[in-house]
């Protein structure tokens, strides 16, 4: 098919498409006898090579449409989707010049790959279903999101557009856990129509772990009848003090007949389905079912709490058998190639006290208790290999030595997808930083009780599945793609599943199909220009998705040693108003002067009516806010949302929540904070807070200490221990003998060290988080 103009990056338009859609806005609301319904080019994901031509293609409710038999059960599914939720009606024309809708096999294209063009007709060509399948989802977000009666429309006008398309990445997924909350059947569907919608093709079906096994297996039927319930289930934060459980006991699991019609089900919209069935750990509620699965053979319950648990599979003859028997009924449910293992967090506790296992090490010569989980995983892969199927484990499974044939997924940042990337082995990136959808979106104290962490829209549209380590490599190309994983020991109804899902889950799907973007603040707005009309899609699916494009950001911003408070909102188009210190409100015109303590209210208007929530940010002027700051190694990605800066900018972070822009969090690091200040300064006090939630793996310091450095070049230093009792572990050093006149200040702030046996993380590096340095 021949083009009259050269194609133009959607990611690379915003300008064009925001005209565009303020233009269909317009006439829309133009249009008194409400007789038309105008569409948009909101395309979600956006579409690699993109035109927008001048006028309208008109479809009315009686459409000739033509296809070919080998699409058939595409054209079926556009054929109901547009009947049944749009009123349209089909009518076949004898010649593909009279169909106003034409799909056409193109044997030129691509696996994935479609073009649609619309200008006399609707032609949507493909060489494959799943291509077709594809182009039918774009197709449908051009049309309108809902019954066209309940708008009383008689037609249709589309713009003229010409598409090109196919994905920049081979896998492109979505994970969800029903292991810690069970969702029925028709959620499950639903939340693979949601995938398909946004030409996602994976779903990662995490179906056991120490809080309930979820899939029938008609051997061992005590898996369901005993392992798929607990007795009783945590309630709040995992962090609360005391820990509360609800009494209530609580399960679920899907049969095999179930299984079936849900993967068939996900079979017709091209997603596979992958299982997860967790191994060596995350196993308390199979060894509940099955003591004699365990290296103690002693009667455990499912658990009730959350975490990391030390009662694991042990790898003797019996439990491989158990395994492989589980396999055997558990493959043949899934047509896709891959059986995902889970190979995360095996504590080896029980492994170092158990005659069998240190047996079995010295017998098979393993260097240890990570030779022996990697001895367990490549027994494991190589029965999953014989039965034609690949094996797919989290990035743990690289300890101790990597199976031959493994795919890793990668979520503890992106080392283990470079090192086995580099061993030669596919990899999947889904990384804590970028990838963890039970985060905190945002930082309002509003938000529903999550994990911990935080991981707005814009941060998951800014990743790369591509490591920078392997960026230009040949390894590069084992990088198969990335998905979202959401967690649900906080998520316990299907609401809030969408909640944490949407948008994210849209901000994942452009960059898997589209790719990673090269220009992030351009193609972020442009992403945004195109997510506030699709709102209505998810409206009308009564998708319960979180809006936060109407939100408030601040900023403390430092020039020219004067310190200033910037106000943001995602999307353009928006009026700030502000109140500092309960003050008269004012418009938000420019950066807010800072030059004492100070309390800043905001509110965003669109159309002269407040939107969004109420923003209220606290600032200490305290005098290290014009300061420099440096410190010795990076925060994690995951928590570094902030900045360096972030340690002295007068703001401090939640008093509930470790995971918001103004924590910074380290894995296992020393840490080595220089201030430094613009002029000699008078210093008498210095101050921070540590999160200590033992049972994420945060443990405040044990000591601080502090080197002053004098106008005169002379160091002192102070040393003291912290006493860290309280989850918010305040630590102040007062500098009695005299007031310094300091022109740098350095903080060493040692690790906690190893997270000590028998506690959730052992043997583990501990986190430590540290807030605002405040100095006096």
């Amino acid at each position: 098919m021949e083009f009259k103009k050269t194609f133009i990056s959607n990611i690379h338009i915003p300008v064009l498409l925001s005209a565009l859609f303020g233009l269909l806005i317009f006439t829309s609301c133009n249009d008194t006898s409400n007789s038309e319904y105008i569409s948009n080019a909101a395309i979600i994901p956006a579409p690699q090579e993109i035109e927008i031509r001048e006028g309208f293609f008109n479809l009315d409710k009686k459409i000739n449409f033509k296809s070919i038999e080998y699409f058939g059960d595409e054209n079926r599914y556009f054929y109901n989707h547009l009947h049944q939720n749009l009123g349209f009606e089909f009518d076949s024309p004898s010649s593909d010049d009279d169909a106003q809708i034409l799909f056409k096999k193109n044997t030129e294209l691509g696996e994935e790959a479609y073009i649609l063009s619309i200008d006399k007709n609707i032609t949507l060509e493909a060489n494959t279903r799943k291509g077709l399948f594809y182009g039918i989802q774009s197709l449908i977000q051009l049309l309108p999101p809902k019954h066209l009666d309940s708008l009383k429309v008689r037609k249709v006008k589309i713009p003229k557009i010409s598409i090109k398309d196919e994905p920049r990445f081979k896998y492109r997924g979505m994970h969800l856990d029903v292991s810690r909350h069970f969702f029925p059947v028709d959620f499950i569907k639903d939340y693979i129509d949601h995938l398909a919608m946004l030409k996602m093709n994976t779903f990662h079906w995490h179906l056991t772990d120490d809080q309930g096994w979820r899939i029938e297996i008609k051997q061992y039927p005590e898996l369901t009848t005993k392992g798929a319930y607990r007795e009783e289930t945590l309630i709040g934060h995992y962090n609360d003090t005391p820990q509360l459980f609800d009494g209530k006991r609580y399960g679920g699991f899907y049969t095999q007949e179930e299984v079936k019609e849900i993967v068939s089900y996900a079979t017709a919209r091209h997603v596979t389905v992958i299982p997860e069935i967790e191994m060596p750990g995350h196993a308390q509620a199979a060894i509940h079912a099955y003591p004699e699965l365990g290296c103690t053979g002693e009667q455990i319950p499912v658990a009730t709490k959350w975490g990391v648990f030390s009662t694991i599979f042990c790898p003797k003859e019996e439990t491989f058998t158990f395994l492989k028997n589980v396999l055997d009924e558990v493959i043949p449910l899934f047509p896709g190639e891959y059986i995902h293992i889970g190979g995360d967090e095996a504590p080896k506790e029980q492994w170092k006290k158990c005659n069998h296992c240190q047996k079995l090490i010295a017998d098979k010569g393993l260097k240890d208790e990570h030779g022996l989980q990697s001895y367990f995983i490549k027994e494991m892969e190589t029965y999953i290999n014989g039965k034609g199927k690949k094996m797919i484990g989290w990035d743990e499974i690289l300890e101790g030595g990597l199976a031959p044939n493994a795919t890793v997924m990668s979520w503890r940042g992106t080392q283990g997808a470079v090192d086995a990337a580099n061993q030669g082995h596919d990899v999947i990136l889904t990384p804590t930083s970028h990838a963890y959808f039970d985060y905190y979106q945002a930082t309002y104290e509003d938000e529903p009780t999550a994990i911990g962490g935080y991981l707005p829209l814009k941060k998951v549209y800014s990743f790369n599945p591509i490591p920078k380590k392997l960026q230009g490599t040949k390894a590069a190309t084992h990088v198969l793609g990335a998905q979202g994983n959401i967690w649900t020991e906080y998520i316990s109804t299907e609401d809030q599943v969408e909640y944490m899902a949407f948008p994210r889950m849209l901000a994942m799907a452009e960059v898997t199909w589209s790719g990673p973007t090269e220009n992030l603040e351009e193609d972020y707005t442009n992403f945004l220009s195109r997510f506030e009309p699709f709102m209505e899609r998810l409206d009308a699916l009564d998708i319960n998705y979180a809006n936060h494009l109407y939100d408030l950001e601040g900023s403390v911003v430092k020039t020219e040693n004067e310190v200033f408070y910037q106000l943001t909102t995602p999307t353009n188009g928006k009026v700030i108003k502000y109140t500092i210190n309960n003050g008269d409100e004012q418009l938000y015109h420019q950066s807010i002067k800072i030059s004492e303590d100070a309390i800043i209210n905001g509110q965003v208007y669109k159309n002269e009516l407040a939107v969004g929530r109420k923003f209220t940010d606290t600032i200490r002027y305290h005098k290290a806010i014009k300061a420099e700051v440096e410190i010795n190694v990076e925060p994690h990605p995951s928590y570094n949302a902030g900045g360096k800066q972030s340690l002295i900018n007068g703001v401090s972070g939640s008093n509930t929540r470790f995971g918001d822009k103004e924590w910074l969090g380290f894995w296992g690091d020393d840490l080595e904070i220089t201030i430094t200040f613009p002029e000699p300064t008078k210093v008498s006090k210095i101050s921070t807070r540590f999160y200590n939630a033992n049972g994420q793996w945060l443990y405040a310091p044990i000591e601080w200490e502090a080197t002053i450095i004098l106008e005169n070049d002379a160091v002192l230093s102070n040393k003291q221990l912290i006493n860290s009792d309280e989850q918010l572990v305040s630590a102040e050093m007062k500098l009695d003998t005299k007031t310094y006149l300091t022109k740098r200040l350095i903080l060493k702030i040692p690790s906690y060290g190893t997270i000590p046996d028998g506690l959730q993380g052992a043997g583990n590096k501990a986190w430590t988080f540290i807030d605002e340095i405040i100095i006096e």
